[in-house]
């Protein structure tokens, strides 16, 4: 080999360890900051220079830079901050809390000191003065219900041989031959799947109440409650779901115990399942499986047809009949995740034109959501789409100068690689520009698995699933979740919605008297 060829081949060994070693460093600092770095995506801190990637563009897509003036004095601080405090008007308050019960307490003179003081004549009362108002906070307490009824007798019949005695009806008991009542249960349901307070600690609290309590006793309670009352609910919803036509999913890891064949190890996988943000109702239902495969929500969403936005996990191409809505948040969070320290190496410039984009993207998206579908639909093709045309023709480019191995250059060609599902969401005014929706939906569920870190069995995983579709539908409806927990659990016990499924139409969040009755707007829990 001669010795030009043996230099070039070094050379281009050298390069390569060179990039490698650029991709090995970006990994060490991608992987800190997932373990040490801000959560937030926000991108506030990234450079007021940073040069847009629509310059070509009307001045909509950039106001900021367009609207720049070097000479323009600076704002007072004061006056910027004062109007962002939050504003205070006469009365205040008094409207915080005046739903609340007013108990009136009037302080007396005492017998000795009601003459006075200059003639020593009695005093008489003439009127009161309103001094202050303070919350008071009422610990919670238990008490015991023993039910009796009264049983009536006919003397005539009596005295004519014939015996004739009824006796008065009874609410059914939400499980029987139990010491659980409505309000118990919807309590420990709130507190562990709203307020993300396990089972072991709601233990030591009963026993502060002076109740003796058991963990497993309120997890027998759960299960059983959920399987009886809660899933017919959940199954209802469920047929009211798949009518829609714009769905989201998401799917996280859970631990799930005590599964047939599978170590204790093992990943199960809680799904949620959402109506889009324009639709009809909105429901929020949790699948527990003890799998990711894409059969799962293949055989959930059974009978849907429409646009179903998810991340870009192959596993949903198995439903079928969809048009599949790729989530633009999830694109902006890939760019986000590289941007390294750097911010003036070329590779953060390029992160950081991604991250602009989005965020110009996002902000066309929010100022339509007042519009109809139609406005939407022809605004997106009339504003957004000369946008995300700029957008692939700038990552075309990008992917040319970057290393083909680089974090950045990865973000980029995430982007590319679902060029097609993310420009889907332009086809509808109804559809939605991100997956957002799902992913809220499901951190009420991540956030509480941090205190229980996983299921006893897959019967607790499919309780949790069942009281968390209630719950973040209650939520999702105006409900206050306890409240309407309560209504089902005390109410339904005596419907024969098994002989007569259309009665549990009366217990669906929207129904008039269940808004009626549940709003988290009324007083209380």
């Amino acid at each position: 080999m001669l010795l030009s060829d043996q230099m070039k081949a070094f050379e281009k060994h050298i390069t390569e360890l060179e990039q490698e070693n650029k991709r090995l460093h970006d990994t060490v600092a991608y992987l800190t900051k997932q373990l040490f770095g801000k959560r937030s995506e926000k991108t506030s801190s990234l450079s007021k220079e940073q040069v847009s990637l629509f310059d070509e563009l009307p001045p909509v897509f950039d106001e900021a830079e367009t609207e720049a003036a070097a000479k323009v004095p600076e704002p007072d601080l004061q006056e910027e901050a004062a109007k962002f405090a939050k504003k205070r008007y006469k009365g205040q308050r008094k409207d915080q809390i005046s739903h609340l019960e007013h108990v009136k307490k009037i302080y007396h003179r005492t017998d000795g000191d009601r003459s006075c003081d200059t003639c020593g004549t009695e005093l008489v009362a003439v009127g009161e003065e309103f001094v202050r108002s303070e919350l008071e906070f009422i610990p919670a307490q238990v008490r015991v219900i023993d039910y009796y009824r009264e049983t009536l007798e006919c003397r005539n019949c009596r005295k004519n041989d014939r015996p004739y005695m009824e006796k008065a009806e009874l609410p059914n008991p939400v499980i029987l031959h139990s010491l659980a009542s409505p309000s118990t249960l919807a309590w420990i349901m709130h507190q562990k799947f709203v307020n993300a307070i396990p089972l072991y600690r709601q233990e030591a609290e009963w026993q502060l109440l002076g109740v003796s309590l058991s963990r497993a006793t309120m997890s027998n309670w759960l299960m059983v409650a959920a399987r009886d009352w809660l899933l017919p609910v959940v199954d209802r919803l469920h047929q009211e779901l798949v009518k829609e036509t714009y769905l989201h999913v998401d799917e996280t890891p859970i631990q799930v115990l005590q599964e047939e064949g599978r170590k204790n190890t093992s990943d199960s996988y809680m799904w949620v399942y959402s109506t889009g943000q324009y639709g009809t109702h909105p429901i929020r239902l949790f699948e527990y499986q003890p799998g990711r495969g894409g059969n799962y929500p293949k055989k959930f969403l059974k009978g849907f047809q429409g646009y179903l936005h998810t991340d870009a996990y192959r596993g949903y191409d198995k439903v079928e009949r969809i048009v599949r809505c790729y989530c633009w948040a999830h694109v902006r969070r890939k760019f986000v995740d590289v941007l390294p320290k750097d911010v003036k190496s070329p590779e953060a410039t390029m992160a950081a034109q991604g991250i602009q984009f989005c965020n110009e993207l996002f902000a066309m998206e929010k100022a339509l959501t007042s519009s109809s579908a139609k406005e939407r639909y022809q605004e997106r093709l009339t504003k957004q789409l000369p946008a995300l045309e700029a957008f692939w023709s700038w990552a075309d480019s990008a992917l040319h100068t970057l290393p083909p191995k680089s974090k950045t250059s990865e973000a980029i060609q995430y982007a590319v690689n679902h060029k097609a599902g993310l420009m889907n969401y332009l086809k509808d005014g109804n559809c939605s520009i991100s997956n957002n929706l799902a992913e809220n939906s499901i951190r009420p569920f991540t956030i509480g698995r941090k205190n229980w870190l996983f299921s006893g069995s897959p019967r607790g995983a499919a309780a949790s699933a069942a009281i968390y579709s209630l719950i973040e539908t209650a939520k999702a409806n105006g409900l206050s979740p306890h409240r309407y927990l309560e209504y089902i659990l005390g109410d339904l016990p005596g419907v024969p919605f098994r002989q007569y499924p259309e009665s549990l139409d009366d217990y669906l969040p929207w129904n008039p008297d269940i808004q009626k009755k549940c709003s988290s707007s009324k007083t209380g829990k």
